[in-house]
Formats: structure tokens, sequence, C-alpha cells
């Protein structure tokens, strides 16, 4: 169902001001795509109820200053977790914060592109397991895709990924969340049962890159 779902309002390259309209209409889970400017906004915005979704690449070098500079100021989600290296540094960062976890999601390359990030959805169990095993201050909470637009196909190959996964490590399927669907697909990916979609144009307008 439509309340189920949360929606990420996508507000990369956007400036803090339109963030702030969004809170005070009571928006309070932003997607960030690059660790400076998430640490930044984090920072500004000095919302503790706000939720930061990191929604880029994540290099593994700059997993400590991502965690270190946004879990102070508000709740951080990673859903982009597409190696174990990257696991690893993540669950180190979260040392100094003892009582709380860190959710992630597992990135699941379901298009095949080469260009796109992510495990295969083969790999995404053995990535799950790890995150389980071995990061002890990994809370994970889903697998995530980035797909091909218009292509629906992709749904339904992070929802049998999820399945796998649910059933290889003995969990509830139900109990992983699927973030997939963006703003021209996101009606289409709650059909086949996202509970996370990323939705930015629709909600800030068309990106404008020539900032960045």
């Amino acid at each position: 169902a439509m309340e189920d779902v949360r929606l990420v309002a996508v507000s990369k390259t956007k400036p803090l001001a339109l963030l702030k309209q969004a809170y005070a209409s009571g928006q309070r889970v932003f997607g960030e795509s690059y660790a400076q400017e998430l640490v930044e906004k984090a920072k500004e915005m000095d919302e503790d109820n706000v939720q930061w979704h990191f929604i880029g690449g994540l290099q593994s070098n700059k997993a400590n200053m991502l965690v270190k500079g946004v879990v102070p100021f508000g709740k951080l989600v990673i859903e982009t977790v597409a190696t174990a290296k990257v696991a690893n540094k993540l669950n180190d960062a979260m040392a100094d914060f003892e009582e709380k976890k860190l959710a992630v999601m597992v990135q699941v390359n379901t298009s095949g592109e080469e260009a796109k990030s992510g495990v295969t959805p083969d790999e995404a169990i053995q990535l799950c397991q790890h995150i389980i095993t071995d990061c002890p201050r990994l809370d994970l909470m889903g697998l995530m895709t980035i797909g091909a637009i218009g292509d629906i196909s992709n749904f339904e190959t992070l929802s049998k990924c999820r399945d796998s996964v649910a059933e290889a490590l003995g969990m509830d399927p139900k109990s992983l969340e699927l973030s997939m669907g963006m703003s021209g697909d996101f009606e289409e990916a709650i059909k086949y049962g996202a509970t996370n979609v990323r939705v930015g144009s629709t909600i800030f307008g068309e990106r404008d890159y020539s900032k960045k």
C-alpha cells in the first residue's frame, strides 16, 4: 500500500534552502549522492529526525568521513553497499557510536549493464551473509537497485533476489526492504513491492548539474 512506502526526496545538488522548505512541509527523508555534500548538508540542517539516504556510488575511502560526518546530526542509511570492503569500512567507522547501528542496503545490479554498480543477484546472498555475520555494527535493511529506466523486469529481479537471500539466510523476505523506482517509474515499482522509492524531479524540479 502507498502509505507503507518511504518516499526519499532526492535532494542531491539542491541548495539547503529547498531542503528546509521540504522539511517544513513534513518531508523527513532525503537522498544524497555525494559524500562531501551530504556531510555539509547534515551538519547545516542539524535536525535529528531527518533520515539521510546515501544513494550514490561509495568509495571505501569515503566511508569513514561519511559516517562520522552524518551520524551525529541525523539518521544515516547507506543504500549502495556493493562490496565487502565498503561494508567493513562502514562497520569500522561505527565503532565511535557504540549504541548505534548503521542501516545499510546491498546494491544489486538487476539490469546487467556494465556501467551500473552493484552485485549480481547471485552475489547478493554472499554479501548479505557477510554483513550479518561479520559486520555487527551494521543493520541489513534490504536490497536496492538502480534499474534501467522503463524496464520493469528489474523490479521483478530484485524481488526474486530478496526471496533467495531470505531463504538462504533463514529470514522472512518481508523483513528486507526493496529500494527501487524513481521519478519515472515509482508507481510500477510499488506494484512489485517497493518499500522505498527515490523521487527527485517530481519534488524539486529537474536537476541542474551546472553547479557541481
